[in-house]
């Protein structure tokens, strides 16, 4: 599932996470790198036990577990605490998959990466090229997103950033380990959840619509992996 969830962060919010990184102590990307997919990075990143990486850490994760759709989408068991890279001209990250597990920083949790997302930190007109390029059956999808926009896909996605070449793109990205490790099954409770509250929306509370939460949470039962 790609999914594009509109205005994570709100106005307050991203002005305040533009302030914390007019400054940002920026260092090199490989920081966070896999083996193979450090050969192919070449960005900045936040470190994340700086000052600003963790406040940025906290504002990002803060915005994404209060958003309804992210959770419905993801069913989240543990975020991966965020981060932030910045791409300047002729910056860019060649084709990858992310690492599968992750260490967590600040608790030292393993966490397996089932969902990655990017939520664009700057507006598209502020830098030229910069695209977020995901793969899957489908073929290619090309994203560059408003700032406070955030991008959702499954971690096992061939992937790469298209090179800035004018400006820089300024991000914040992160992995979730969902409840429900399989993307398919993950789509079709994401799908029944938003047919569940589009009927509620316009009949209200029927029979039709307590059969299928039911159903809705005897599947989450079935497949949660705790």
């Amino acid at each position: 599932m790609l999914l594009h969830i509109e205005n994570v962060l709100t106005a307050e919010e991203l002005a305040y996470a533009q302030n914390l990184l007019a400054d940002a102590p920026w260092s090199d990307g490989k920081i966070t790198a896999g083996k193979q997919s450090g050969q192919v990075k070449n960005n900045l990143q936040l470190p994340q036990t700086s000052e600003t990486g963790m406040a940025m850490a906290e504002l990002v994760k803060s915005a994404v577990l209060r958003n309804a759709e992210f959770f419905s989408a993801t069913l989240p068991h543990t975020v991966f605490p965020p981060l932030v890279n910045c791409y300047r001209a002729g910056q860019n990250f060649g084709n990858h998959i992310d690492n599968a597990i992750r260490q967590d920083p600040y608790t030292q949790q393993w966490v397996r990466t089932d969902v990655s997302s990017t939520l664009f930190l700057n507006e598209p007109d502020e830098y030229e090229g910069g695209e977020l390029v995901i793969e899957d059956n489908y073929g290619s999808h090309s994203v560059k997103l408003a700032a406070g926009d955030m991008i959702v896909y499954p971690a096992t996605s061939l992937h790469h950033v298209t090179p800035v070449t004018q400006g820089q793109r300024v991000a914040s990205f992160f992995w979730t380990q969902s409840m429900i490790p399989s993307d398919e099954k993950r789509t079709m409770l994401f799908d029944m959840d938003r047919a569940i509250t589009s009927i509620r929306a316009q009949y209200g509370e029927t029979d039709e619509s307590i059969l299928l939460t039911g159903v809705y949470h005897n599947l989450l039962r079935q497949w949660a992996d705790m």
